[in-house]
């Protein structure tokens, strides 16, 4: 994979797109939400509006052979009862048929038919029955016949549909409202109130019958929800708010990853100097310690000497007797020196770990001396690659010398040809860490001596970080070696090194 920030931008731009979308998705989801509930609230009102007239117009029927009591004598056609249709506008016309009357032959014979048919079927069900529906027109024919076994009769009401909507109560302005009413019944309509209807959106649909027996009609009401009546503006609001949010989550995640980045680069910077003073004070007690110990035998061969000069022996004795007791006593110093600041057995310190997170961990150390330096990065590293067996601070500054000798080792090559590859594998039973990058390489003069303490090719190096390396890198049972100059070659200029760990146990 290649090590850019572009691809930490990338992501970020998903989640917050991921969270535009989701916020705005959530607002619109509860707008029409909100429309549906309005929408449901509405048709039950309507509902009830119309059965309440519906059911007002059965008990008007069932009443009608109480306030008409049927004259003596009847007539030859049924007759009109003038005085409901006064008080009830919807109430077109209402007739009366005694026994031996027949309907008005004024009527199609159809409509006499039916009449004939929905009294027939209302004194058996002892309720108003439906005699003929035209929803096109808006009119209904309802037939009831009297219970009254003294006074028999049969009554026909002619409804206005339209006169029946009690639009004082209306929940919609009939006008501007995007509902649409309608009364149905077996393949007719009647148009309460159009809507207003949209080719595309959302669509919610409400279906009842009334709540009276004599007018079986549904009460069909339909709702389209277009785009704009979305709340785009509250949606344009969170998208930018989130945006917002997302610049202000990332620039502290920044500056918090900036201050642990440095804590962490103190830490290594800080073992560093002190294994580096550890290699230098060795190395100062190896050097030391010939020159005492020459001094120390030389004192003695003098003291011997000595022994046989006549003048002043005694204080020849005390005198060498002391440079002997002072040598041995700076040689116990540089003993104990040496002791102090040598390094501390690994061995019990050895632990599994992962390679491939370790190896991460230090490039996102070092992430922006990479980005500073230009240097893109290849990380070859299967996903299920074995753990190792490592003391973590000695691997963490093995891989942290290895990397920063390849970034300075590329300060020398334009910046367009600076690469870095690390690649994990393993071989004979050990895991290894390839760190190779496009650099001037190693001089051949230079190989040999390049593991060795205070050498050094870069001006202003303490030639010790190799040195350091190398000796963590035994003490935790592993190798770090330069790869041959032809394997280097092979993939271009520049130098490999090659971290060899073994590999934690099984369980």
């Amino acid at each position: 994979m290649a090590f850019s920030p572009a691809r930490s931008l990338l992501i970020w731009l998903l989640a917050w797109l991921a969270l535009a979308a989701a916020g705005a998705s959530w607002l619109a989801h509860a707008r029409l939400l909100a429309l549906e509930d309005a929408f449901v609230t509405d048709a039950r009102i309507v509902h009830r509006l119309l059965s309440q007239r519906a059911v007002q117009h059965d008990a008007v029927m069932a009443t009608l052979p109480l306030l008409q009591p049927p004259p003596e004598q009847p007539g030859g056609e049924a007759l009109p009862l003038l005085r409901l249709p006064s008080a009830y506008p919807q109430m077109l016309e209402v007739l009366r048929r005694l026994p031996g009357d027949v309907w008005p032959v004024a009527w199609p014979a159809a409509l006499r038919t039916q009449m004939q048919t929905a009294a027939a079927r209302s004194g058996e069900s002892r309720h108003a029955e439906l005699a003929q529906a035209d929803l096109a027109s808006g009119r209904v024919w309802l037939a009831y016949a009297s219970p009254r076994v003294s006074h028999p009769a049969d009554f026909a009401l002619l409804l206005d549909l339209r006169a029946t909507i009690p639009w004082e109560e209306w929940p919609m302005d009939a006008q501007t409202s995007p509902v649409s009413v309608r009364l149905e019944y077996q393949g007719q309509a009647f148009v309460v109130q159009a809507g207003r209807p949209q080719a595309s959106g959302w669509h919610y649909e409400f279906h009842k019958i009334l709540a009276a027996p004599s007018q079986p009609f549904d009460v069909v009401l339909n709702r389209d929800v277009a785009w704009q009546e979305l709340p785009w503006l509250r949606m344009l609001a969170w998208v930018l708010a989130s945006g917002v949010l997302l610049l202000a989550l990332r620039s502290w995640l920044r500056q918090r990853a900036a201050a642990r980045r440095s804590e962490e680069l103190l830490r290594v910077g800080q073992v560093a100097r002190l294994n580096q003073l550890g290699e230098l004070a060795a190395g100062m007690a190896h050097e030391l310690n010939q020159p005492l110990t020459a001094l120390l035998a030389s004192t003695q061969a003098a003291q011997r000497l000595l022994g046989d000069d006549e003048p002043d022996l005694d204080t020849a004795r005390i005198a060498m007797g002391q440079a002997v007791d002072q040598a041995r006593r700076a040689s116990a110093v540089v003993g104990r020196l040496r002791r102090v600041v040598e390094r501390p057995d690994l061995s019990g310190q050895m632990q599994p770990l992962a390679l491939p997170a370790a190896l991460n961990d230090a490039l996102n150390l070092l992430e922006p001396e990479l980005q500073r330096r230009n240097i893109s990065v290849q990380v070859d590293a299967p996903a299920d690659f074995p753990a190792v067996r490592a003391e973590p601070v000695a691997l963490q500054q093995i891989i942290h010398n290895l990397l920063m000798n390849a970034m300075q080792a590329m300060e020398q090559v334009d910046a367009a040809q600076r690469r870095l590859y690390l690649r994990l594998f393993t071989q004979g039973g050990q895991a290894l860490l390839s760190v190779r990058d496009t650099g001037p390489g190693v001089p051949e003069d230079a190989r040999s001596r390049l593991f060795t303490p205070f050498f050094t090719t870069r001006a202003g190096g303490l030639g010790l970080g190799l040195s350091l390396s190398e000796s963590l890198a035994h003490a935790m049972g592993g190798e770090l070696t330069l790869a041959p100059a032809a394997n280097a070659a092979s993939h271009g200029a520049g130098a490999e090194f090659l971290l060899q760990l073994p590999l934690a146990a099984q369980p």
